[in-house]
């Protein structure tokens, strides 16, 4: 009986932890996207803009997560596959503005991509420390584990798109590195979806 009551009591205590990472992290994504797509508008950055929607992606998995940290394993996992849905939906969208930019190319600001690069990353550096220690708790914080790790490489990405643009005097870099970032997201979501996908077939034996 005691074991059971234990049980219960670490699960609960597991479940406020997630919540409370969830809710910070969320509303630091939230703030990020509004951030970062002004900036992209105003830098005309589409590598810049693939990471503020990936800000949005991610605020509203972390929506998701929050609702599904009390659930059972195949309702985190049915979530986790929405994620993955989310994440491809990303990438779809960066897609249309990189076929966008081929046809109307400009040049970006250098500068604004380079400040709002670093100011993304350090809000995901947060939100990645945050998420280090639920990162093996289940699928739930698995797949936003895989989100926030996304998010460093997304930004340093950024940053050197930033530095490129600069050297070349030319947008190349910018739609080269947001090309790179679609393919990140495409690997994301396929593996994001696939473990879902395998604990929704244990869940449901």
């Amino acid at each position: 009986m005691g074991s059971c009551c234990e049980n219960d009591c670490g699960l609960t205590a597991r479940s406020e932890g997630q919540r409370r990472t969830l809710r910070i992290v969320l509303g630091v994504n939230a703030v990020m996207f509004f951030i970062i797509v002004a900036s992209a508008i105003s830098g005309r950055s589409t590598s810049l803009m693939a990471d503020s929607l990936d800000n949005l992606g991610d605020a509203l998995t972390y929506g998701l997560s929050l609702f599904a940290v009390s659930r059972g394993t195949a309702a985190k996992a049915r979530i986790a596959l929405l994620k993955g849905g989310l994440i491809l939906f990303a990438a779809l969208a960066v897609s249309s503005q990189i076929v966008y930019k081929l046809y109307q190319p400009t040049l970006p600001s250098y500068e604004i991509m380079g400040i709002f690069s670093l100011v993304s990353l350090a809000a995901n550096a947060f939100c990645l420390y945050l998420l280090w220690r639920h990162r093996g708790e289940d699928v739930n914080m698995s797949s936003l584990w895989e989100c926030s790790r996304n998010d460093i490489a997304s930004n340093l990405s950024v940053l050197l798109a930033a530095g490129l643009v600069w050297l070349a005097g030319s947008g190349w870099p910018d739609i080269v590195v947001a090309f790179c970032l679609v393919i990140l997201l495409l690997r994301s979501a396929v593996r994001v979806s696939s473990s879902a996908w395998s604990t929704l077939r244990t869940a449901n034996v």
